[in-house]
Order: C-alpha cells, then sequence, then structure tokens
C-alpha cells in the first residue's frame, strides 16, 4: 500500500528539498566521498534539518549528488548560513555543478514503514 500525501498539515511551511550535483574525476572519487560525509555531518547538526543522502550515477560514475531535506526553507537557508557548513561546503565548491539546488516539496508518496521491502523489488 502507496501513501499519499501532501507532506504537511494546513498552515505549515513547505519540506525542502536541496539537490546539489557534483562531477568528479574518478581519480578524487574516494576523496569527494569523505569530503561529501563531512558536509552530510555538518548539516545534520542543524536545526531543521530532515535526512540526506549522497548518490553516484549508475551510467555516469564522475556524477553524484548529494540530497538534503529541510523543514522549510527558512531552515535549508539557516542550515548553510553556518560557519561549519561553510567550511565543509567550501571543499566541494570546485566540483558543484553550477544550477538551482533548492525545491518546495509539492507532493509524494511514501510506503508505510511496515511494507518496506517487502515486494522483493530491492534486488
Amino acid at each position: 500500500m502507496i501513501v499519499k500525501s501532501d507532506w504537511r498539515p494546513t498552515g505549515y511551511p513547505a519540506r525542502v528539498l536541496a539537490v546539489t550535483r557534483c562531477v568528479v574525476p574518478d581519480a578524487a572519487a574516494a576523496h569527494f566521498q569523505a569530503v561529501a560525509q563531512q558536509v552530510l555531518d555538518a548539516l545534520s547538526a542543524r536545526s531543521g534539518f530532515v535526512r540526506g543522502r549522497l548518490g553516484r550515477a549508475a551510467d555516469d560514475p564522475a556524477l553524484w549528488v548529494l540530497v538534503t531535506e529541510w523543514e522549510g526553507m527558512g531552515a535549508y537557508r539557516r542550515g548553510l548560513s553556518s560557519y561549519d557548513v561553510k567550511l565543509a561546503f567550501a571543499a566541494l565548491m570546485g566540483d558543484v555543478v553550477n544550477e538551482p539546488s533548492a525545491f518546495e516539496v509539492i507532493s509524494g508518496v511514501e510506503r508505510p514503514a511496515s511494507t518496506a521491502g517487502a515486494s522483493g523489488d530491492d534486488e
């Protein structure tokens, strides 16, 4: 069973997805992954942070993505303004694709936790 949701009760700000794409040469991948983890750790300490993930494209191993979710645009902006976050992010800036990265969540679908992975599609 899939649960559809507008992700927020009436009167609450929209959640925000921050999607940061990076192009990283294969030789620098291990270092990039370690630095990106430091960025996630710094972001996760900020108020309003919900979750974060680092991914690598299956069809293009030079393309990476750092995705975080925030309670709202204000939390996202305050999170990025932290000195610790700025310091951690500075090491990635040479690899970041220059494009818009903050998106308000309009709608979504989630599988209830009790049925996650039950279909066997994860293999």
